[in-house]
């Protein structure tokens, strides 16, 4: 059995060894987007802390960008949704296809959606229908979803970040409250800096674009989840 400074002192060094991991991560992100430290640290800190994130900036910011090398920093699985006002559930969910057999014989069988995945991109969510919006609900909240009467369990982890244009811009959908309550955070993504938008400038028009490197896996994203919820956090807090 261990001593309470024994399993101290491990626990410090896990915390440690975890740090640097997302230390590392953060710097691969940070490779391929410039100039959105904050971003950045708001959407790692949703992801360990196992929740959802909504970005919300008017277009051309990275934001599809962001979410897409983050898939491959973490060594997630992750796939691509944009939301368009004639977006039905079932092109996020899933939908049952009626089969014949050789003999003859009839079934239905389930086909996946791209909802099926560790890091789903919700591309400008607002500008698809409320109904459609509704989709995620229990996949966010519960991990699985229900498609005619059958439960499905997601991989694990799950995780969504959507993206959102401004409300004022046209063809857009304001999220029901019932949606907005499963997002952990909302992200503000506003114009980088000067200097970062020259970096920019010279990364995106030359012979050689920087691309994302993996920097954790699964595993380690998973245990850093776990490690998060053992940390301790004082009463005043």
């Amino acid at each position: 059995m261990q001593t309470l400074s024994e399993a101290d002192g491990s626990a410090v060094e896990e915390i440690e060894a975890t740090g640097a991991k997302i230390a590392a991560a953060r710097d691969a992100i940070g490779e391929v987007i410039f100039g959105q430290e904050a971003v950045i640290d708001q959407t790692l800190v949703t992801v360990l802390a196992g929740g959802h994130a909504l970005l919300v900036g008017v277009p051309g910011l990275a934001k599809t960008l962001l979410v897409h090398t983050m898939g491959q920093v973490l060594g997630l699985d992750d796939k691509r949704v944009q939301f368009t006002p004639d977006l039905m559930p079932a092109d996020i969910l899933g939908s049952e296809v009626l089969e014949e057999s050789d003999q003859g014989h009839r079934s239905f069988r389930f086909i996946k959606g791209p909802v099926f995945c560790q890091l789903l991109m919700a591309d400008e969510i607002n500008r698809a229908s409320p109904r459609t919006q509704s989709a995620l609900l229990q996949a966010m909240q519960e991990k699985q979803v229900t498609v005619a009467g059958v439960r499905y369990e997601l991989p694990k982890p799950f995780h969504v970040l959507a993206t959102q244009n401004p409300l004022e811009q046209e063809g857009t959908y304001p999220l029901p409250e019932a949606q907005l309550d499963r997002f952990l955070m909302q992200i503000d993504v506003n114009y980088p800096d000067l200097e970062s938008e020259r970096r920019m400038l010279l990364s995106t028009t030359g012979e050689s674009v920087a691309e994302a490197r993996n920097a954790m896996s699964t595993d380690d994203l998973m245990a850093a989840q776990r490690l998060v919820r053992r940390v301790p956090v004082g009463e005043k807090v």
